[in-house]
């Protein structure tokens, strides 16, 4: 099957910032669930993912902007297309375009790693220097999958 079915997190997502890390890892389950879950299912599991890049993305902007973060307006740009295409495509799926719904969710599973990387890593890496006077620190598990 061509179709990406699993997004399973990835220590490599960790960027040395707990909270961020911990709703990363949130959203990266919710992903999996819009990939996996029965037709019926994915108009809420939508809901879950649109209330969550709520959340996320209000939390991420307001620190690049309590914090100075250079480059913010770039990012927060991003965050408000990503959350718009949610939900334009939440709309189409309630209308019962489902395909839609799978063709977002595994749009923003190849998004996000990128954006993680890029964008987030240096967030992440803003506030811990300017919260700890330093790097972030990131332990990750050598996981070998199969």
């Amino acid at each position: 099957m061509d179709e990406k079915t699993e997004f399973a997190w990835d220590d490599s997502y960790l960027l040395g910032h707990h909270a961020m890390d911990m709703v990363h890892r949130e959203f990266v389950d919710l992903l999996q669930a819009a990939l996996t879950a029965p037709n019926a299912e994915l108009p809420n599991v939508l809901a879950d993912i649109a209330r969550h890049a709520e959340g996320h993305f209000a939390q991420e902007n307001e620190w690049m902007e309590s914090q100075g973060f250079p480059g913010g307006d770039c990012h927060i740009d991003e965050h408000n297309k990503v959350l718009a295409s949610i939900y334009d495509v939440q709309e189409k799926v309630i209308q019962g375009d489902i395909a839609i719904g799978r063709k977002l969710a595994k749009a923003l599973s190849e998004w996000f790693p990128d954006h993680a990387s890029f964008m987030d890593s240096a967030l992440a890496a803003w506030l811990v220097k300017r919260t700890y006077g330093g790097s972030p620190i990131v332990l990750r598990r050598a996981i070998q999958r199969s």
